[in-house]
């Protein structure tokens, strides 16, 4: 079984939440900004990071909300003969300070866009409805 340690950040401003568009392998849906920690990566580090390349935004780490925890089966892998994935996902709270709104180039994501706590796009990934449950925003 493959693991796969990373971490994203909950962007909640004026009403609003950013999200980052994954585009990968033919599948895609809105998820929350982040990503794979590096090896020896902290994953503050990390999240402040995937926050800058997907979205061009400086941001700040906040509060732990939680880790999901998520074994995903071997037949919805996008790698071929692949085993299952365990998936630990580290969602912190997080704030923008600085940058501006800019897409990621050949990455894994290819829009980033804020939408209405009320009009979150109904194709998503969990992990959105999962980090809105543990910051409380559902």
């Amino acid at each position: 079984m493959d693991i796969r340690v990373a971490a994203y950040g909950v962007i909640v401003d004026r009403g609003r939440i950013l999200l980052a568009h994954w585009n990968e392998s033919g599948r895609s849906g809105w998820t929350l900004p982040g990503g794979g920690i590096d090896p020896g990566e902290d994953p503050v580090d990390a999240v402040v990071r995937e926050i800058a390349e997907e979205a061009g935004y400086e941001a700040v780490a906040g509060e732990l909300l939680g880790i999901d925890s998520k074994v995903v089966p071997a037949e919805q892998r996008f790698v071929a003969d692949a085993g299952p994935l365990h998936a630990l996902r580290i969602i912190y709270r997080a704030s923008v300070v600085g940058g501006k709104l800019t897409n990621e180039l050949d990455g894994t994501t290819d829009e980033a866009a804020w939408f209405s706590l009320t009009g979150i796009p109904n194709r998503r990934v969990d992990l959105v409805d999962v980090a809105l449950g543990m910051a409380g925003l559902r």
